[in-house]
């Protein structure tokens, strides 16, 4: 018989986590980083207290909303290239349900979080409990089967000896590279303090290995062949190059064959901005040098990418009816999306592997000199956008271009959500692979200034630089006052244009009236006057705010050099957006208005909708 050791289900839930390795440029070190914690009556007493037991090899931090920490824990797995991860807990009721629209993030970016909600008893004897959420027509529910959409993985443990095969499938699904997203465990209440025989051995040391499966012979063969015929082929880089770390194998397989590359919002970085063949953003927020090639290509390589409809302009973009799409994705739902020839590998065995069987193979020289003409025509348009100019409020651009001035590509920039994604995809000069942090997967607002500490966590040697709007700011900023509370210093640049800027653009581009997005355009006896500048400092953040883009270069100077988070405040025009680059997006506009604006833009829309490309 094995050896067993007496310990409650929580006890042996934090000592399993602990147990947990990975090797990381040669060094082992554990998996888990740590365990974000706002304690409840639903976790206090159990996981609280396992967790003190283990708090020198798995570190527990505290944070100031249950949302905001499991941002920050998806951006530290997303910073560590999904190699390290953390976990998460809350106590029952809103504490959780907080933190669903954070598994939704971590879902959709396929990203690792462990997710450990307190829950309801199991025994069911004290129901209804504080913040239990009853069904009149089923026992078992609680809060957080609203958990089970947005989990790769979801169990309830009801019984202490169940956390043995929860973990196991748990640490399955958080390190595999095709099914990688969030794993919930909902704990029970009195489960998490119930002790039970726990074999030895399942605590033992494991190391875990990034799995790099290679491509089968058959769809490698048809992806060369596709290859082989291609007079004007174009790479999408996606967020899955960054994950498998195949910056240079990608780097080799383009440069052999002469391919030109664009990226999508979580590719960008797969190649630094300088290399000849970076054509940068693709899509609706992309580059003029991007999107004129992916209107004329003949084969498109998918590496990595979802398709989203960002990338593929609701699939308007690729209009070369004779095309052909290879879909190199480490996960099958995605690389055979859209007809496309699946070619199922880890993204650089792939490379790899395309690059060994294409020797001899060379895109024509007009399409890859062509290429390289557009991105300089590119650049100098996207120098012209970001140059400072003596306009009384500064365009977001041109902060963009300021923040770049100062701390160069070598910094890593996280921002989210409105306005910013679309001018920083296009505009911003990425260097190192990772360096451009974008959460436009689920387009989170919020995630910023959190993910921009979790971002610091997982690279405490970089300058993590945060952009927001003065909307995701308000939605939230708690986060400041742990990074100062951690000593995890970050700058914070804050874009004020008074209200929703992006979607008010938006709701004039399809005819709206300007109509609840502006904080002028929005119910009010008083308009707002907030001073974020103060805000921030009483969250222990240094701060100023800025009155011009010299200004705010000089600030974010004298950023580097502070001891703690420093926020920078200016105020943006809202209506301003670069023009340059960029293609059509679906947005339904009504049929039937009465106002006329509406009926125009709806003229419009269906015209664009022709070309749209659905089964070519």
């Amino acid at each position: 018989m094995s050896n067993t050791v007496r310990l409650t289900m929580a006890q042996a839930l934090t000592r399993f986590l602990a147990a947990q390795m990975t090797t990381i440029d040669g060094k082992e070190m554990p998996i888990f980083a740590g365990v974000w914690a706002i304690f409840g009556h639903g976790n206090v007493a159990g996981i609280g207290e396992a967790l003190y037991q283990v708090r020198d090899e798995l570190p527990t931090y505290r944070a100031h909303n249950e949302q905001a920490m499991a941002h920050a824990a998806i951006a530290f797995a997303k910073a560590s290239f999904r190699q390290r991860m953390m976990a998460v807990t809350s106590s029952v009721g809103p504490g959780a349900t907080n933190m669903v629209t954070a598994a939704a993030l971590a879902h959709v970016n396929r990203l690792p979080l462990l997710l450990l909600p307190g829950d309801v008893f199991a025994n069911r004897i004290p129901d209804p409990v504080l913040q239990q959420v009853e069904s009149f027509a089923d026992g078992t529910i609680s809060a957080n089967d609203c958990f089970k959409p947005v989990s790769r993985y979801f169990d309830r443990i009801t019984r202490p000896e169940q956390i043995i095969p929860a973990l196991a499938r748990a640490m399955t699904v958080l390190t595999d590279p095709a099914e990688c997203g969030p794993v919930t465990l909902a704990l029970c209440q009195d489960v998490q303090a119930e002790a039970y025989d726990y074999p030895e051995s399942f605590f033992d040391k494991r190391v875990w290995s990034l799995r790099r499966p290679r491509p089968d012979r058959n769809e490698l063969s048809a992806a060369v062949a596709a290859l082989q015929s291609a007079k004007k082929p174009l790479v999408i880089a996606g967020g899955g190059v960054i994950f498998s770390q195949a910056s240079k194998e990608l780097a080799d397989f383009v440069e052999a064959a002469g391919i030109p590359v664009c990226e999508t919002q979580g590719g960008k970085s797969s190649l630094p901005d300088s290399h000849p063949l970076n054509m940068a953003a693709v899509g609706v927020t992309g580059t003029s040098a991007a999107n004129r090639l992916a209107q004329e290509a003949d084969v498109i390589i998918a590496v990595g990418t979802r398709l989203q409809d960002f990338t593929t302009g609701s699939w308007s973009l690729f209009q070369n009816s004779a095309k052909t799409f290879i879909g190199l994705n480490v996960q099958t739902f995605d690389a055979a999306k859209h007809r496309a020839l699946p070619l199922v590998a880890d993204a650089k065995e792939g490379l790899l592997e395309l690059t060994a069987a294409l020797q001899g193979y060379k895109a024509p020289a007009s399409w890859t000199e062509n290429a390289k003409s557009g991105k300089a025509e590119w650049q100098k348009a996207a120098a012209k956008v970001t140059s400072p100019t003596n306009a009384s409020l500064p365009s977001d651009a041109q902060v963009i271009g300021a923040v770049q001035r100062t701390f160069g590509a070598e910094a890593t920039v996280l921002h989210a959500a409105g306005g910013l994604p679309g001018e920083m995809h296009k505009l911003w000069q990425a260097g190192a692979p990772g360096s451009y942090h974008a959460e436009y997967g689920f387009s989170c607002m919020g995630y910023e200034i959190a993910g921009g500490l979790g971002a610091k966590m997982a690279k405490p040697d970089d300058e993590v630089v945060v952009m927001i709007g003065d909307g995701s700011y308000l939605m939230l900023n708690s986060e400041l006052a742990t990074s100062v509370m951690l000593g995890q210093r970050i700058t914070v640049v804050l874009l004020d244009n008074r209200g929703y800027g992006c979607i008010n653009r938006l709701q004039m581009g399809t005819g709206g009236a300007n109509f609840n997005n502006l904080l002028k355009d929005s119910k009010h006896e008083v308009l707002p006057d907030i001073d974020f500048a103060a805000h921030a400092r009483s969250l222990g953040a240094i701060s100023e705010k800025v009155a011009s883009i010299a200004e705010l270069e000089t600030a974010l100077a004298r950023a580097k050099d502070n001891d703690r988070t420093t926020v920078i405040v200016i105020d943006t025009d809202p209506l301003i957006s670069t023009e340059e680059g960029g293609t059509w997006w679906d947005v339904a506009v009504p049929e039937v208005s009465q106002r006329s604006q509406v009926t125009a833009a709806r003229k419009e829309y269906e015209q664009k909708l022709k070309l749209q490309r659905v089964g070519d």
